[in-house]
């Protein structure tokens, strides 16, 4: 099948595109072969463009809004993922002011401290405190007996990082995924290491997000054509 091999996909793939609608029906010869026309290539074509700049979900909301004649819905899907794509540069900046600051913060005492204690080193009350936790910044644990917080030296640091960025005017939504970055890397020191890594991914996912519109732009350009 020519349209499969201009992209390097099996014959299946590409009647699983049109089965999931990403790709408009075919039409079929008397003897019950699929016909592909120039709509379909330019078609898979956007499809294809849009996997790596919006995901596969996303993708598929916008080439079946197209193909429904409904370009609000596709056009609304398009600006979601920019605006997501704005929201991870954002993260990442606020992580990479905060990184510098807290590698060069005091070190933190090996044992756990009650939240009074942690709102003294931080000079903010307990109720701030609580507050971020409530929010999904913190998640200190309690003590079996009292059921009173306790802060190890992650949930110290991750208050010092919250404060940080509060500081510097972030809201608590906003902060919480900067936080949850810091923890899945492990501590400030292995995310350093992959802030590099993460903007190149966001520069590569902006950069396919000019690609996917281009070649949205043509399917649109040849449905109002034709």
């Amino acid at each position: 099948m020519d349209l499969a091999r201009e992209h390097g996909l099996s014959a299946q793939a590409v009647r699983n595109y049109e089965r999931q609608g990403l790709i408009p029906a075919a039409g079929r010869t008397a003897t019950g072969h699929r016909t592909y026309t120039e709509r379909h290539r330019i078609a898979l074509r956007a499809f294809l463009a849009q996997l790596p700049a919006h995901g596969y979900a996303t993708a598929g909301e916008i080439m079946r809004a197209v193909d429904d004649d409904d370009l609000d819905v596709a056009l609304r899907a398009v600006d979601r993922s920019h605006a997501q794509l704005l929201r991870d540069r954002e993260t990442l900046d606020a992580v990479e002011a905060a990184v510098g600051v807290l590698t060069a913060a005091a070190p933190v005492e090996p044992r756990a401290l009650p939240i009074s204690a942690v709102a003294r080193r931080l000079g903010v009350t307990p109720a701030t405190l609580r507050k971020w936790e409530r929010a999904g910044i913190l998640t200190p644990r309690r003590e079996r007996v009292t059921g009173y917080r306790l802060y190890d030296a992650d949930d110290i640091r991750d208050a010092e990082l919250a404060h940080l960025l509060r500081r510097g005017g972030y809201l608590l939504g906003h902060i919480a995924p900067v936080v949850a970055q810091v923890r899945t890397a492990g501590g400030v020191e292995p995310l350093v290491e992959s802030l590099a890594g993460w903007r190149e991914r966001l520069t590569a996912r902006a950069r396919a997000m000019l690609t996917a519109a281009a070649r949205l732009d043509d399917y649109l350009r040849f449905i109002r054509a034709t």
